[in-house]
């Protein structure tokens, strides 16, 4: 269990990892797509190798047990709630109040959720049951309802919705890992080392690639951004889930310790970019999607702090 200093020495590190990542995008030393480019090395190369060599070399037997109870339990609640009041208290409805429902819940365990697992809770796997859910079921039903939605002859595309995981690289290389766990002589050296050394990069990159789009985001500017949307569903992402995700764990399902904790950090993460990016895809809610991932993110750490120091 970490203690304060730990904690302090972890969250320190992101800060600093993620400053530096702000001032490389001050300086345009990288251009102006190299913020871009970053996040797609991470996304496509650094975190499934992680996830890959992580999962191949550890326990991940509990992947589905409890604690993906609290992912998908926390989510969908806090989803549920954000539909029910949107539409009265900020006048959403349709496609838009789908992505701010999904900006209140949906998590970014894989871009800030490992550095942070890493820092708080000292286990990258921490993120594996809630990053199952999401990629494996929650996108895919979100998809499905924005499809819905938004097409001309409403109907469903069945088959991008059910394609949608296996284009999604952290999810392959999380499948590939808890796959390759259950050989008896786990991956071979020869791919082994490559890979954790790739993996080694997603932390300090991801974060890096982070600070650098920080710079310049013109967040919650007046008569573009839906400002009260985007504060609806940034306090239901910073608050209400984890504390969903403490009464499912803690009241309903008995968990206590470093689960406990595990399972409200993760809850507490920020909105996922992949919000922004399933909401470019429909062309609808997009401006909110964006500054719920900014303004989530920014408040992500000292509610990560409170919440380690009073379960910790």
């Amino acid at each position: 269990m970490p203690d304060l200093m730990q904690i302090l020495t972890g969250f320190g590190s992101v800060a600093v990892i993620i400053t530096i990542g702000w001032l490389v995008g001050r300086a345009g030393v990288l251009g102006k797509s190299g913020g871009y480019a970053l996040n797609m090395v991470v996304y496509w190369v650094a975190m499934p190798c992680m996830l890959l060599h992580t999962l191949a070399t550890s326990d991940t037997g509990a992947a589905l047990g409890s604690a993906f109870a609290v992912a998908a339990g926390s989510a969908l609640t806090v989803a549920a709630i954000y539909m029910l009041i949107a539409r009265p208290l900020v006048g959403q409805r349709g496609p838009e109040r789908v992505v701010g429902a999904m900006s209140s819940s949906y998590n970014n365990v894989a871009n800030l959720g490992i550095p942070i697992a890493t820092a708080v809770l000292h286990d990258a796997t921490a993120i594996v049951p809630a990053l199952i859910f999401q990629i494996a079921f929650y996108a895919p039903i979100c998809l499905t309802v924005l499809d819905i939605l938004t097409s001309r002859h409403g109907r469903l595309d069945l088959r991008r919705t059910l394609m949608t995981p296996l284009k999604n690289p952290i999810f392959v290389g999380a499948a590939l890992g808890l796959a390759a766990g259950t050989l008896p002589d786990g991956v071979p050296t020869v791919l082994a080392s490559p890979i954790g050394l790739l993996g080694q990069a997603a932390v300090p990159m991801a974060l890096l690639a982070f600070g650098i789009g920080l710079h310049g985001a013109a967040v919650l500017r007046k008569g573009t951004s839906p400002r009260r949307a985007v504060v609806l569903s940034s306090m239901l992402k910073n608050l209400g889930q984890p504390l969903v995700a403490w009464f499912i764990a803690s009241v309903l399902l008995g968990m206590e310790g470093h689960a406990l904790l595990a399972a409200v950090v993760i809850a507490a993460l920020p909105t996922a970019q992949n919000v922004y990016t399933f909401s470019s895809r429909f062309g609808r809610g997009t401006v909110q999607a964006r500054d719920s991932a900014v303004v989530t993110t920014l408040a992500c750490v000292p509610v990560v702090l409170v919440i380690a120091l009073l379960l910790g």
